[in-house]
């Protein structure tokens, strides 16, 4: 699932959103481990929500920056979404978002496109399906159940 490097944004639009995804990361809250990430969602409405990673000495209640921008597109009534574009401080490589934000992306549908983007402004796209191949869907709730379980 390799994918090519696109040396630079192939539109406006993505300049935009890249830009917006960098200016994000310069509020992460990261005392703990100075990992910047921001997010720039772009909503089908055509208004960017930007998140950044938030740290708490408990860790395991640290928010990511995809979640942080999600959680305030869906606060502000959005649903339906076009892109994310994520980025770190990371030089060489690319951040991708981590198991609990592909989760939670595929609440709003697997046809997600997700930009990679390293501090040179290069990236990757990836659809949230290619990352979440198995994803657990609001479809998987819908499937009939058994009414029984083999037990020994």
């Amino acid at each position: 699932m390799e994918k090519e490097i696109v040396p630079a944004p192939s539109s406006t639009e993505l300049e935009e959103l890249f830009l917006a995804a960098h200016s994000a990361k310069h509020k992460a809250y990261c005392p703990y481990s100075n990992f910047r990430v921001g997010a720039a969602l772009l909503a089908s409405s055509g208004k960017t929500y930007l998140g950044c990673n938030i740290e708490n000495a408990s860790y395991a209640l640290a928010t990511c920056a995809e979640r942080t921008a999600l959680v305030k597109a869906v606060s502000e009534g959005e649903d339906s979404f076009k892109k994310i574009a994520i980025t770190s401080d990371v030089e060489f490589g690319f951040t991708g978002p981590c198991g609990s934000c592909r989760q939670t992306l595929a609440e709003f549908g697997l046809d997600l496109d997700v930009y990679l983007v390293n501090p040179k402004n290069e990236s990757k796209l990836y659809k949230l399906h290619e990352l979440l191949p198995i994803a657990f869907t609001p479809r998987d709730l819908e499937k009939h159940r058994a009414s029984h379980d083999i037990v020994e």
